[in-house]
């Protein structure tokens, strides 16, 4: 089951039964089977996952009876979750995945129940999986690596979690109705992002310089170079037209100038882009997930900082 995205929290009365909310995870979506004593940890586009995450796959095992859980995969470095730790355990050998669960060990951070000792639960509504999930979790007395996430109606404090949690690596708050079964593959639920502004340098533009479609935004690292820290949504026409005249077209001397990007993450397809003279900065609004320093998803790009210069833009490291 996945999430619609809202901008903010929903009314009361949308979902059916009185809203859930729970935080959303900087990790990746997991569900973990164990059936006669075999373990299978599948991600949400259906890989196998099980030899990315031994320390995962050995606590399964361990549970001794047969279950289905759905939750997110985590990894806790510096007080806050950290993404890139997930990535580098993908394509890794037994041995460096077994090293790699010593050096960072995950944590499943459950959130659904969906099946167990052979019962289907997937029809019943959200609040009564919650309920023998949690009896689960003190049944068993599970500690490190397995978490029960936290679930409150309280809509005060999902607000508290959207404004208080982003530096950890919470991404912001999904509600759950707690009369809803579990629609597979059916975007029920509703995710709300966390939110801030910050501000970069105007380095790169795809379609015309004078009106430009998207912006790729750069800070200078400590040691000087420009550094690639986002990509933003397309431009709306009244800030294209705004952005364009305040921009310079670069030459070959532009640090970006033979960089290649690719359209999307995992895609081929060359992103076609000009550089500009690195002199711009712009404010955008960016949820909270950020790899070493880089947003993750696009960026939207709020107004031009022309009271701003690049020296007036904190280093990227």
């Amino acid at each position: 089951m996945a999430a619609q995205a809202l901008a903010r929290l929903p009314a009361l009365g949308v979902l059916p039964g009185g809203m859930v909310f729970e935080p959303k995870y900087d990790g990746y979506r997991l569900l973990v089977f164990v059936h006669g004593g075999e373990v299978f940890l599948q991600s949400r586009n259906l890989r196998d996952l099980t030899g990315a995450f031994p320390e995962i796959a050995e606590a399964a095992a361990a549970l001794g009876e047969d279950v289905v859980l759905d939750g997110e995969v985590v990894i806790h470095t510096g007080g806050r979750l950290n993404f890139s730790a997930l990535q580098h355990r993908l394509n890794r050998r037994p041995a460096t995945a077994a090293r790699l669960a010593v050096e960072q060990p995950a944590h499943f951070i459950a959130f659904d129940l969906l099946e167990h000792q052979g019962t289907n639960m997937m029809t019943w509504p959200y609040a009564e999986r919650r309920a023998v999930l949690e009896s689960f979790f003190q049944g068993h007395g599970l500690h490190s690596p397995w978490q029960l996430t936290p679930a409150t109606t309280d809509r005060d404090l999902a607000e508290q979690w959207l404004t208080e949690w982003g530096g950890l690596g919470v991404e912001g708050v999904v509600a759950k109705g707690s009369e809803q079964p579990y629609l597979a593959g059916q975007r029920r639920w509703f995710k709300i992002r966390a939110r801030d502004t910050a501000e970069a340098i105007v380095g790169a533009v795809t379609g015309p310089v004078s009106s430009p479609n998207t912006l790729l935004l750069g800070r200078y690292t400590r040691a000087g170079r420009l550094r690639l820290v986002a990509r933003t949504t397309p431009l709306p026409l009244a800030l294209r037209n705004e952005i364009g005249p305040l921009l310079t077209p670069a030459g070959p001397s532009h640090p970006w100038w033979s960089m290649r990007l690719t359209v999307t993450w995992g895609n081929r397809e060359l992103l076609a882009f000009t550089c500009v003279k690195p002199e711009l900065v712009v404010e955008f609004l960016a949820d909270t997930a950020i790899d070493s320093g880089r947003w993750r998803h696009p960026v939207r790009t709020q107004r031009p900082r022309t009271d701003l210069g690049p020296a007036d833009i904190t280093p990227s490291d």
